[in-house]
């Protein structure tokens, strides 16, 4: 299951990981939010244990969203090391998260 990254818990949660974080900005209002969701429940699963992936919810982290720019959503943030190192704006197929995973991990 997907972890829920908070303005509380980001930055030991996900910037100071020593893992690659998958970071999926949403919100519960947005339609292809809802369609990703899913994706990113399985892609939690898969990797379970390998990959740090987890949501932010927009409407209750406004830190977070401001302070990484986030300005459309669904956007999904790769973080490696404490730094953003990919990203994905829009609902897309698993497909297209699992290449960029495998490439980042």
């Amino acid at each position: 299951m997907a972890a829920e990254f908070t303005d509380a818990n980001f930055q030991k949660e996900v910037l100071e990981s020593d893992k690659l974080s998958v970071v999926d900005f949403w919100a519960e209002w947005c339609g292809p939010c809802r369609a990703i969701g899913p994706v990113v429940e399985e892609l939690a699963t898969q990797y379970a244990g390998k990959v740090n992936i987890g949501k932010v919810n927009v409407d209750n982290n406004a830190n977070i969203s401001t302070n990484f720019g986030i300005t459309s959503i669904p956007a999904i943030l790769f973080f490696k090391n404490g730094q953003v190192v990919d990203k994905q704006i829009g609902a897309v197929p698993k497909s297209v998260l699992e290449k960029k995973i495998q490439a980042l991990m």
